[in-house]
């Protein structure tokens, strides 16, 4: 998935996709490039400095993992400023 072209995932949409991953019982990684964090921790979130464009992977392990991937992808497509 990649970040709409006009946001990049500093505080406020980094704290929006933190929360909805904390949701999940499900063990949720995010990366950009070769770095991979942590999607349940804002500081891990920001230190990606992902920028609009940015693609991000998701990863997941547990049981609702399939569904937190899912959601979390619809959430980064529809990030707004």
């Amino acid at each position: 998935m990649t970040l709409p072209a006009d946001v990049d995932l500093h505080a406020r949409p980094a704290a929006q996709f933190v929360r909805a991953a904390m949701a999940f019982g499900a063990r949720v990684q995010v990366a950009a490039g070769e770095r991979e964090v942590d999607a349940k921790s804002l500081l891990s979130v920001l230190s990606l400095g992902a920028k609009g464009g940015t693609t991000l992977r998701l990863t997941a392990e547990g049981d609702d993992a399939a569904q937190a991937v899912e959601q979390l992808a619809t959430l980064v497509a529809g990030l707004t400023e």
